[in-house]
């Protein structure tokens, strides 16, 4: 099972990488790029798409479609491609061996079943034009698919290495929790991406200079609508996007008190200090990027570097979930 857990372990990198990708597509507004899927123009890669690219940039030269746009959807497409090669090997490479298995087939069958779904999902993001339900879904569908070949990777390692760790049931329910929690942050900030809401509030701590501005929750939160509009077609107001970003804001806070309290208990728990300080690392770097993302107008770095700091974090609620599960 040597390989297997080698091919694992190169997709768990690549699962990070595609997630990462992905955000700086989605931030450079690139997900147009290539109007159709799964090519460029029905072509394989941009430069055999050029003279399609090149027309379309003389009807819309300010369009969603230029060269450098193409290659970033394209690029992301293949490394795409790439991990769902992988995680088909991980399905088949289990299946053979699935006599000397301990965890089961569930984990390896549930992720090929994700990541065929992502690859839907991918199609719907361009054929339905970047609606926010379609893309934001996207996004936590990458999210899904590395906690679970982290935790698969996790399972195999431990059953390889023998490895055990220190009684922690007395923190299980607060590491659930805190992976719940960072889970449905992320989905709030996939919304706030997809949406185009990161700087409906430019100032911080305040939003419009208020503690609590106007809002437009039913717009804001409404799923099934076109990008930029409300369910019945017209132009998203301002204070939908607003009642968007200020919910991720103040669920940003419920994150980092409860992730700040949970950090705590794991440095007073034996054997966990490490993974408290992991943990309450990338808590910090996590807000200082949401708060630069703000003071300095969204500069791409640090947007795509506040969606790794997600990936990372989200990794490390994974990691404590797996350890505190296992003796």
């Amino acid at each position: 099972m040597t390989t297997y857990r080698k091919i694992i372990l190169v997709a768990l990198i690549l699962a990070f990488g595609v997630v990462t990708l992905g955000a700086y597509v989605r931030l450079s507004d690139a997900g147009l790029g290539c109007p159709d899927w799964p090519g460029c123009y029905g072509k394989l890669t941009p430069h055999n798409a050029a003279d399609a690219i090149n027309a379309e940039l003389a009807v819309r030269p300010d369009g969603p479609v230029s060269h450098a746009k193409a290659w970033k959807e394209m690029v992301h497409r293949y490394f795409a491609g790439t991990l769902g090669l992988l995680v088909l090997a991980i399905a088949m490479l289990a299946w053979r061996g699935r006599r000397e298995m301990h965890g089961g087939l569930g984990l390896p069958w549930l992720l090929l079943g994700l990541i065929v779904f992502q690859a839907m999902l991918g199609m719907w993001t361009v054929t339905q034009l970047l609606k926010p339900l379609i893309v934001s879904s996207h996004l936590l569908g990458g999210m899904t698919t590395l906690a679970l070949l982290l935790w698969l990777w996790l399972r195999e390692r431990g059953q390889s290495a023998h490895t055990y760790y220190a009684s922690s049931d007395h923190l299980r329910s607060g590491a659930l929790l805190g992976l719940i929690l960072v889970a449905m942050q992320i989905g709030l900030g996939g919304w706030v991406s997809t949406n185009y809401a990161a700087l409906a509030c430019p100032d911080f701590p305040l939003c419009h200079g208020a503690w609590v501005p106007p809002m437009d929750f039913e717009q804001g939160f409404t799923l099934h609508r076109n990008l930029g509009e409300t369910a019945t077609g017209e132009l998203l107001p301002l204070s939908a996007l607003t009642a968007i970003h200020w919910t991720h804001r103040v669920m940003a806070l419920v994150v980092t008190l409860y992730l700040g309290w949970l950090v705590l208990r794991l440095m007073r728990s034996p054997g966990y200090a490490g993974m408290g300080l992991a943990i309450g690392g990338l808590l910090v770097l996590q807000v200082s990027l949401g708060i630069s993302n703000v003071l300095f107008g969204l500069p791409l770095a640090v947007a795509v570097a506040h969606n790794a700091g997600a990936a990372l974090l989200l990794s490390s609620l994974v990691v404590l979930n797996y350890r505190v599960r296992r003796r």
